[in-house]
């Protein structure tokens, strides 16, 4: 009979989650790495080399691999036979174990977890709680699961209670292009079919957990149903030419994974949930002897090629930026971006709402007209950073601040990742604004572009404050342009083509 001492299991805790904060997997890199030397779509190529080459950046750096440090799921399977020397509760130790990984100095990781959801959804500061799951299984050790979860993906979680009768592989078919891209493609698609709704929500989260091998079994070939739906579902995803961050391509998800349970005879619950391109997981064992290690992965896996702007991208100076300068941008083209930018999150476009309605003044230190404002919660610097992994937010959610940001505050343009809605593209147009793209997934090299950054407004809003950044060569892609063109419908649109052809 093993006994698992309480500083073990938070030390352990503690630990996978800093790791997982800035390694990814191997299996990830590799599968990255492939689908970077397969890509025929010169903006998705681009984007993937962006995510690699900031990968290894946090690899080096030992920060964040994206500006959301997720909210935390623990997996926990005790064996029967195991004891705790412990006066905390399992949940507790897992909270335990977050609030020190999220406060470690050294990397201190974002705090994204809101209390009082309904109501003043005001910011527990540390990450916790964690969601932990824990079942009773045979043996006498303790396996543990943990992994990190960004808001942008987590929200494109699906549920759908299907008829016995329905097409599994249509539904999924026909649910992937609604999800956008603001989960940061490419990535490992998750589904979870049978039980009852919590339960196929569940399964769909665990089966992300496991190693990305949908090479190995296209070599070996499929010996079950599931295997075969696997790689049905990996092509025809793939043929959808969604591609990396939803710009067109040959990648839309590096691998697709199913768990299934028994059900009810009138049911079939399908659910799908997306792993983004950060995919932090990690599972370890404990039996007693100690804390768990943790090994770097292997370095030499990543692309020798890093990414860097391309001689012939035009280089844009915001501090003096006018509307005729933004009328000559095409939508697809790269820009670098230089000068000051505002940032604002959902928070902060609340507030701004808020004070529009009341008719009062912006605080003294912000100014937003002729702007540009950045959809970013950075993580806090260390050292001689001027700010930590600070990537994009998913920018639809902020469609609905779109009309008031540039008709009442006169916000000339606004950068974030993904697609925005066919209003809010017509609002873009009707102002003759623009909209940007920075690589979601990216946050350690766009943050190489931030040379400053200071708090100008709403500093109780923590990293949903507004924060003005003086930026050098900051790497975007016009998303929409003036004329209401969207590198997310033109991309795809042609990738779809292409590859129907093919």
């Amino acid at each position: 009979m093993n006994i698992i001492k309480k500083s073990d299991f938070i030390e352990s805790i503690a630990t996978a989650l800093q790791y997982i904060s800035y390694y990814h997997s191997e299996d990830f890199i590799l599968a990255m790495k492939r689908a970077y030397e397969l890509e025929e779509s010169a903006p998705a190529k681009d984007a993937i080399l962006q995510i690699l080459s900031s990968s290894k950046l946090s690899a080096y750096g030992k920060r964040p691999l994206c500006q959301d440090t997720g909210i935390i799921t623990v997996f926990v399977k005790q064996g029967m036979d195991v004891q705790w020397e412990s006066s905390l509760t399992l949940e507790e130790m897992v909270n335990e174990g977050v609030r020190r990984a999220y406060l470690d100095v050294l990397n201190p990781l974002r705090a994204s977890i809101v209390e009082d959801p309904l109501g003043r959804r005001v910011n527990t500061k540390d990450n916790t709680p964690a969601i932990t799951h824990i079942s009773l299984v045979k043996g006498e050790t303790l396996q543990v699961i943990v992994t990190a979860k960004g808001g942008g993906s987590e929200n494109k979680a699906h549920l759908k209670m299907l008829n016995p009768s329905d097409n599994f592989v249509d539904h999924i078919l026909e649910t992937i292009p609604k999800m956008g891209a603001g989960w940061c493609p490419p990535g490992v698609l998750g589904i979870g079919v049978g039980g009852t709704a919590d339960k196929a929500v569940l399964l769909a989260k665990e089966s992300l957990m496991s190693p990305i091998d949908i090479q190995q079994l296209q070599d070996l070939g499929p010996s079950t149903k599931l295997e075969e739906l696997r790689l049905e579902l990996y092509e025809k995803i793939n043929k959808l030419g969604i591609g990396a961050q939803g710009l067109g391509g040959l990648t839309t998800v590096l691998d697709v994974k199913i768990l299934e349970y028994p059900t009810h005879a009138a049911s079939l619950p399908v659910a799908i949930i997306p792993n983004c391109a950060a995919n932090r997981h990690i599972d370890f064992n404990l039996d007693g002897s100690g804390p768990a290690k943790f090994y770097p992965p292997n370095l030499d896996l990543w692309p020798k090629e890093v990414w860097k702007p391309n001689e012939s991208v035009t280089k844009v100076n915001l501090n003096d930026i006018t509307k005729e300068d933004i009328s000559k941008w095409a939508v697809g083209q790269s820009l670098l971006l230089s000068g000051k930018i505002l940032t604002a999150r959902d928070a902060a476009h609340k507030k701004l709402k808020k004070i529009a309605e009341l008719n009062e003044k912006l605080p003294d230190d912000l100014d937003l007209k002729g702007r540009f404002v950045y959809y970013v919660g950075p993580v806090g610097a260390v050292g001689d950073e001027v700010v930590g992994p600070a990537g994009p937010t998913t920018a639809s959610r902020m469609d609905c601040y779109t009309k008031l940001m540039l008709d009442h505050y006169g916000v000339l343009g606004m950068i974030g990742k993904a697609e925005r809605g066919p209003e809010t593209v017509a609002t873009i147009q009707k102002f003759e604004a623009t909209y940007l793209i920075a690589i979601g997934g990216s946050a350690f090299l766009v943050s190489q572009a931030i040379k400053s950054a200071k708090v100008v407004a709403f500093p109780e809003l923590g990293m949903e404050a507004i924060y003005e950044f003086v930026v050098e060569n900051m790497p975007v892609t016009v998303a929409v342009d003036k004329n209401g063109q969207s590198i997310h419908e033109i991309g795809v649109k042609k990738w779809q083509e292409i590859l129907v052809n093919r």
